[in-house]
């Protein structure tokens, strides 16, 4: 494991836009916890071949210590969760970290934060970069760089029946509705969707934030909310995985990005790496792993804003 210290030494985000980076989030610090994030894929998943050219235009700091660091949230299967019994990270993110490292002949260390504290961790320069189901959006990438690796869209769920009738995105005005900390919906569907509401004479959501989905699940199982907006596979599975909720409304499908700092010259190797991954077995067997296949994508794109 790396020390924090020698984390910061890896890369340095200028001070203005570090700042920026701390203005992206409601919370600007969280402690993280580090996993065991140096592991195999498993039996089912082919390794990846390493890209020379791509390993070979790696930071220097990165080449001498030969790990990535990265960021992932936890508690949020199938993306990513803890293996039952352990404090190793498994699901879709830390799977395609892995592929990642694979490719670019790296081990991979991962380190467990709040979704809201991995901007201004990598800003701090703990993390090499993040794997989170994060949203490229304009203000994001005034601090970091992105390559897309996968598609998500925002799913609504309600208790079983639908007894207020929510069936889309229209419907959740004036609605409780539980969102996760920082996240894309909480930052840019919730304030388009206010809008809309006012402009129609009705009245804002209601909105509540948690850490993550169970909490969020809980409090609308108790009655305290009437929705919750979140990502498609984490609510799907959610859905799956409980009997009392269902999932009323399925939108929006944008592509999420892998983030690292900006003009460290990480985007590089990690671009040409998505390139080869996006077209191996190894991808597809990720995805298939954990019930995502229709979140492939097919063109890694560079800092392309949602």
């Amino acid at each position: 494991m790396h020390s924090t210290a020698k984390g910061m030494a890896r890369f340095r985000i200028p001070a203005a836009a570090a700042t920026a980076a701390l203005l992206l989030s409601v919370t600007a610090c969280g402690g993280t916890t580090a996993s065991n994030g140096i592991a195999e894929l498993g039996p089912t998943v082919p390794a990846m071949a390493v890209n020379k050219d791509a390993a070979a235009n790696l930071p220097e700091s990165i080449k001498a210590s030969k790990i990535l660091i990265v960021a992932i949230p936890t508690n949020e299967p199938p993306t990513q969760f803890y293996k039952p019994g352990t404090q190793e990270m498994t699901g879709a993110n830390p799977d395609i970290a892995r592929l990642v490292g694979q490719a670019l002949g790296v081990k991979v260390e991962i380190k467990v934060s709040n979704f809201d504290s991995i901007i201004p961790g990598i800003a701090a320069g703990r993390y090499d970069m993040t794997v989170s189901s994060m949203t490229p959006t304009t203000q994001r990438m005034q601090v970091l760089d992105f390559v897309d690796y996968l598609q998500m869209g925002n799913s609504i769920a309600v208790p079983k029946g639908n007894p207020l009738g929510i069936n889309n995105q229209d419907a959740l005005c004036g609605k409780k509705v539980g969102l996760l900390t920082g996240s894309y919906q909480l930052t840019a569907n919730v304030p388009q969707a206010n809008a809309d509401c006012t402009k129609e004479g009705k009245p804002k959501l209601a909105t509540s934030e948690f850490q993550d989905t169970r909490q969020a699940i809980s409090a609308l199982t108790s009655g305290r909310l009437d929705a919750v907006l979140a990502d498609s596979p984490i609510m799907d599975f959610a859905a799956k995985s409980n009997p009392t909720i269902v999932i009323s409304s399925k939108y929006e499908f944008t592509p999420v990005g892998i983030g690292m700092p900006k003009d460290s010259g990480l985007i590089k190797s990690v671009s040409a790496a998505m390139v080869d991954i996006v077209k191996s077995d190894s991808y597809k067997a990720v995805l298939k792993k954990y019930g995502l296949e229709s979140s492939a994508i097919t063109d890694p794109r560079v800092n392309f804003a949602q």
